[in-house]
């Protein structure tokens, strides 16, 4: 036997070694009565009745029993079970797809200033990470998940609340160096799938963070505008701009992946937007404008973890053992009459 739920109202307590409760009758034994250790007296009827000796001595007796008891509950595992709570708030659930190819090390520098040769700006990933942590920060009611991506995407963390789990998530991002190869394709086919299997509660968001593209078949293409619009997600893109990038406006004569990429989504038939970014100002607009867009209620299904109590039934015991045990020192033996001859 493994394991022990027992439904009580409000809640539920749960017991991870319950063949420990056998032990629960022997809590029963400091209250049955039994005989009291006596000392001779001439005669009973001077000593007035003593009801705080015999209170004292109730108490000693349940303070045993409960330490007992508190002993044996501390024993078998005694908790809370993990539960789902239902939670209504203002927000979305967001995915972010986060480039970590090799050129999102570069630094991102104003227009006309080549990023191999200066060094004094901060990396287009750091510029992203930064400010994608500021954004979560300041949507603490959405949920998130977050996905890396280069030759693949690399899932770092499912949908969570906890803020502190995704800003270290994100942090993630940047260690190590990234590979010079991207697949954006299976990327947000991989983002999309996210929300496969989760009940529509609000706002869906694929927020895409990336300074560039692929090409991709009309395989992956015809995959990810089925999941877009399956799952209802709204898709905005914040294109990290290079320097000799022609830019989401290009020609589609001139073969540009990432302008294919941006004429491929707005052709989903799901609401899309992209932000155009050339230096860290225009990044950090970008992301405002997608703080601001999306804020609407929010249903969902936060976890709550198992609350163990085998601790406090331990601190129990130990209290409750030391004031029995104190009772027993200061008491002293009952009175008993000396029979005469």
């Amino acid at each position: 036997m493994t394991g022990w739920t027992l439904g009580l109202w409000p809640g539920a307590i749960e017991f991870t070694t319950p063949l420990w409760l056998l032990a629960a009758p022997l809590a029963l034994l400091p209250l049955w009565p039994r005989r009291r250790h006596a000392l001779d007296y001439g005669c009973v009827d001077w000593l007035p009745h003593d009801r705080l000796g015999d209170l004292l001595l109730l108490a000693g007796r349940v303070a045993a029993a409960l330490a007992m008891l508190a002993a044996v509950l501390g024993l078998s595992g005694l908790g809370q079970p993990a539960t789902e709570v239902q939670r209504t708030g203002r927000g979305a659930e967001i995915v972010i797809v986060l480039d970590r190819s090799r050129s999102m090390d570069e630094a991102l520098v104003p227009k006309g200033r080549q990023p191999a040769i200066d060094t004094t700006h901060e990396s287009k990933g750091k510029v992203a990470r930064r400010l994608l942590g500021e954004f979560a920060a300041r949507r603490p009611e959405d949920r998130y998940a977050l996905l890396l991506f280069s030759t693949s995407p690399l899932p770092i963390v499912p949908f969570t609340q906890h803020g502190d789990v995704v800003q270290a998530a994100i942090e993630a991002g940047g260690i190590g160096r990234g590979l010079s190869e991207t697949d954006i394709g299976r990327a947000l086919l991989a983002g999309a799938e996210q929300f496969e299997r989760r009940a529509y509660s609000g706002s869906r968001i694929l927020l895409l963070v990336s300074d560039g593209a692929a090409q991709m078949d009309p395989e992956i293409r015809e995959r990810i505008a089925r999941a877009l619009t399956r799952n209802r997600i709204a898709v905005y893109w914040v294109f990290i701009r290079s320097a000799l990038s022609l830019g989401l406006d290009a020609d589609e004569s001139d073969n540009v992946p990432e302008a294919a990429l941006h004429r491929f989504l707005q052709s989903t038939g799901v609401p899309y937007q992209a932000f155009e970014a050339e230096d860290p100002e225009a990044v950090e607009q970008a992301v405002a404008e997608v703080d601001r867009q999306q804020n609407l209620p929010l249903d969902y299904a936060e976890r709550i973890p198992r609350r163990d109590l085998s601790t406090w039934c331990f601190v129990v015991a130990l209290a409750a053992g030391a004031l029995a045990l104190a009772i027993r020192l200061i008491t002293r033996p009952a009175w008993k009459q000396e029979l005469q001859s």
